[in-house]
C-alpha cells in the first residue's frame, strides 16, 4: 500500500530516508518556486524549512495578498518573496539570478476559466513556460522541475492542451542548453487531496445543505496528498538526468466514495459531467507506454527523441512496461475502498472544516 496507509513509525522512517537522500542536494542551495503561494508552494516551503537547510527559498508569484498571508505563517530569514509574472521575461531574469533549483508550479488551472479566457491561458501556461526555460538557461539554473497534470495526457480541454505544450517545451528545453548544465524534467500526477479548486473543499462546503452534487457515479480519480506530491518532487531532483516525465504510483477512488466519506448523511444528486471533463483520468497513455519504464514507486516516461536529453542521458532506471499499457484511474490496480477513502479524508481534514470553508469562499 501507499504511505498514507502505513503505520506512523514507518511514515517517520520513510520521511527520514527522504530527508537523508535529499539533504545534500538542498543544503545551502537557493530554491525558487513559481506560483509559490498556492497549496503546493506552501507545503513545499514548509517541508524545505522543516527538513533541510537551504540558503534561500524564493516565492515568486503575482498575488501580493497571498504573499502577505504566507509571510504571516513563515518567518524564516532565508525566505524571500518576489512579486512577478512568468509572462514577464525581464522580471524572471532578475528573480532567477543565483538560483540553483526551480519548481515551476505557476499556471492557470481551472478548466472553465481556461475555456473562457483562452488567450490568457496560452500566455501563462505556454509562453510563460518558454520564458522560464529561456531564462533558466541564460542565468545557469542547475535543475528545473515543472509540475504537470493528468489533464495533459490525451487532453480534451484547453487547460490540458496548454499543459501538454508546456510539458513538451520543458522536455525539449534540454536540447537548447548547449554546453550549459541546466536540466529540465516534468512531474505529472492526479488530484491533490484538498488543494484549492478540488472537489473535497467543495463537498465540505456543501455538506450542510444535505445534498452533494455527483457528476457520474462511475467517475474515478487519482488521489495524492500534498505532502506526497512535495516529497515526490523533491526526490525527482535527485533522479532526473534531463528530459524525463515522472509519474508517481498513487491510488484512485470513485467520486461517489469521496462524497460518502465527507457527507455520509447527505443525499447525492447526479448533475452530469461538465464540459471538458473526463469520466476517468489518465496519467500514462498507450502511446506513452512505448517510452515508459516502471520502478517500485513511480513510472518514468523517456523523451521520444534521444536528442531531447541535451548533453546528458535521461534517467533510464526501471523496467519497460508491457505493450498497450495504460495508467488510468479506472484500471489502476491500487484502488481505495470506501473505508480507506473515508480514512484518508478523516486523517487529512479532521477538525479543518471551518478552515476549508474559508479557503473555498476566498479562493
Amino acid at each position: 500500500m501507499f504511505i498514507i496507509f502505513l503505520q506512523p513509525q514507518l511514515i517517520s522512517i520513510t520521511k527520514k530516508m527522504v530527508q537523508k537522500t535529499n539533504s545534500d542536494i538542498f543544503s545551502e542551495k537557493t530554491i525558487l518556486v513559481t506560483g509559490g503561494t498556492g497549496s503546493f508552494g506552501n507545503m513545499l516551503t514548509k517541508t524545505l524549512l522543516a527538513n533541510y537547510k537551504p540558503k534561500k527559498v524564493i516565492i515568486f508569484s503575482r498575488d501580493e495578498f497571498k504573499q502577505y498571508e504566507m509571510q504571516q505563517i513563515f518567518t524564516d530569514p532565508c525566505l524571500r518573496f518576489f512579486i512577478g509574472d512568468v509572462r514577464d521575461k525581464s522580471r524572471l531574469h532578475r528573480a532567477f539570478e543565483g538560483v540553483d533549483y526551480i519548481v515551476h508550479a505557476a499556471a492557470l488551472k481551472h478548466v472553465p476559466t481556461a475555456e473562457y479566457n483562452p488567450f490568457e491561458v496560452i500566455k501563462t501556461n505556454v509562453l510563460g513556460a518558454q520564458n522560464v526555460i529561456d531564462v533558466s538557461i541564460d542565468v545557469g539554473v542547475k535543475k528545473v522541475v515543472a509540475l504537470s497534470t493528468d489533464k495533459a495526457a490525451s487532453p480534451i480541454n484547453l487547460y490540458g492542451a496548454s499543459k501538454l505544450c508546456s510539458d513538451k517545451l520543458f522536455i525539449s528545453g534540454n536540447s537548447y542548453v548547449g554546453q550549459k548544465a541546466t536540466r529540465f524534467s516534468v512531474v505529472r500526477y492526479g488530484n491533490v487531496v484538498g488543494s484549492r479548486g478540488s472537489v473535497v473543499p467543495l463537498f465540505f462546503k456543501l455538506k450542510n445543505t444535505g445534498t452533494l452534487p455527483i457528476t457520474d457515479e462511475k467517475m474515478t480519480r487519482f488521489w495524492i496528498t500534498l505532502q506526497q506530491s512535495v516529497d515526490f518532487v523533491l526526490k525527482v531532483f535527485r533522479w532526473m538526468g534531463g528530459g524525463e516525465l515522472f509519474v508517481p504510483k498513487i491510488p484512485s477512488t470513485t467520486i461517489l466514495d469521496i462524497a460518502k466519506a465527507i457527507g455520509p448523511e447527505c443525499n447525492t444528486e447526479i448533475v452530469g459531467i461538465r464540459p471538458g471533463e473526463k469520466l476517468h483520468e489518465t496519467l500514462i497513455t498507450e502511446e506513452d507506454a512505448m517510452y515508459t519504464l516502471e520502478s517500485q514507486d513511480h513510472f518514468t516516461i523517456l523523451p521520444y527523441l534521444a536528442s531531447l536529453t541535451g548533453n546528458k542521458a535521461a534517467n533510464k532506471n526501471g523496467k519497460p512496461v508491457k505493450e498497450g499499457f495504460k495508467y488510468a484511474s479506472n484500471n489502476n490496480p491500487e484502488k481505495l475502498s470506501s473505508k480507506e477513502t473515508k480514512r484518508l479524508i478523516n486523517e487529512h481534514f479532521k477538525g479543518q472544516d471551518n478552515d476549508i470553508l474559508r479557503k473555498t469562499d476566498n479562493r
